[in-house]
């Protein structure tokens, strides 16, 4: 765990205490690894398959290990007019899993660089497990923006039963196979293709409320039937919606959040805004990353807003 912050001056310790961050780093995983960082791309290994992806926050030119890149399997190219592609360098599968703890995930090259896994967020998986675990009670959890499916497989791992919402029929597909291959396909789990605001409206009027939510929405997005969503002007009015399908006795609250600008102490007031108003518990933020083998350099990766009971 690494502590930072923004002002060393003793004058301003109220300040330095509110604006210190604390960055989260995902160090427990076998089958995924950053090798090298330069030059904006990453090499990373996922099982046995080398890829290099780019990344905005890669802004260093010097290679580490280059002897590293001589062996990639596949590299993805931005282009000048936007997007990108894969080059594949040599034979690989066009699908292949890798294992966290007892989590097993699917993983394939996908178009703008994706994989179908965040590997960073398994520092907020061991929270949720933990979190789920110590409750000693029935935790239900609604997973909004749920993408392939990496919180819901660890909450039901943990023995929670999950909602899990998202717009898209394919990524809800893939969520499926991860839960099938973590071997948690008879875990309580429900899967809603659907825009998440119209189908959090339409749980507040049926009555149903969760114990824990989790968000991860994207920047910029189309919902089922092409509702538009934009992170800097709907975040706040979803986690406020969010809260009248919160149960009597919440376990806790996580937004996660990879748009460019947005501080994680905004995640935070917004919980402080909204959740903190009607239930009593702690508030924490900050950021989450991964770190480069055999280097002290640590990537940043995202940010994250939690509320717990």
């Amino acid at each position: 765990m690494i502590k930072y912050c923004y002002s060393n001056n003793r004058r301003d310790s109220s300040l330095f205490r509110l604006l210190r961050k604390i960055m989260k780093i995902a160090n427990e995983w076998k089958d995924y690894k950053i090798l090298d960082m330069a030059d904006g791309q990453k090499l990373e290994k996922w099982g046995n398959v080398i890829l290099s992806r780019p990344d905005p926050q890669i802004i260093w030119k010097n290679k580490s290990f280059p002897n590293k890149w001589k062996d990639i399997n596949a590299v993805y190219n931005r282009s000048k007019t936007g997007g990108g592609s894969w080059d594949f360098k040599k034979k690989m599968p066009s699908k292949w899993q890798v294992k966290y703890k007892n989590l097993i995930f699917n993983i394939k090259p996908m178009g703008f660089k994706h994989t179908g896994l965040f590997p960073e967020q398994a520092v907020n998986w061991d929270w949720m497990i933990q979190k789920i675990k110590s409750a000693k009670r029935e935790i239900k959890v609604l997973n909004l923006f749920a993408y392939t499916g990496g919180a819901t497989v660890a909450c039901l791992s943990a023995g929670a039963s999950v909602c899990h919402v998202d717009s898209s029929k394919g990524m809800t597909t893939w969520a499926k196979e991860n839960v099938t291959s973590s071997g948690l396909q008879d875990r309580p789990v429900r899967f809603i293709v659907d825009d998440v605001v119209k189908f959090v409206n339409r749980e507040i009027r049926r009555g149903n409320t969760y114990d824990a939510i989790i968000m991860d929405p994207p920047s910029y997005g189309r919902g089922a039937k092409g509702e538009v969503w934009q992170f800097e002007n709907n975040i706040y009015d979803l986690v406020e919606l969010c809260t009248k399908v919160l149960s009597d006795k919440p376990l806790f609250f996580l937004i996660n959040s990879y748009t460019t600008g947005i501080s994680s102490k905004v995640l935070e007031d917004i919980l402080e805004l909204t959740v903190s108003k009607k239930y009593k518990g702690k508030i924490e933020s900050g950021e989450i990353g991964l770190p480069m083998e055999n280097s002290k350099l640590v990537l940043p990766c995202g940010i994250y807003g939690r509320w717990e009971d």
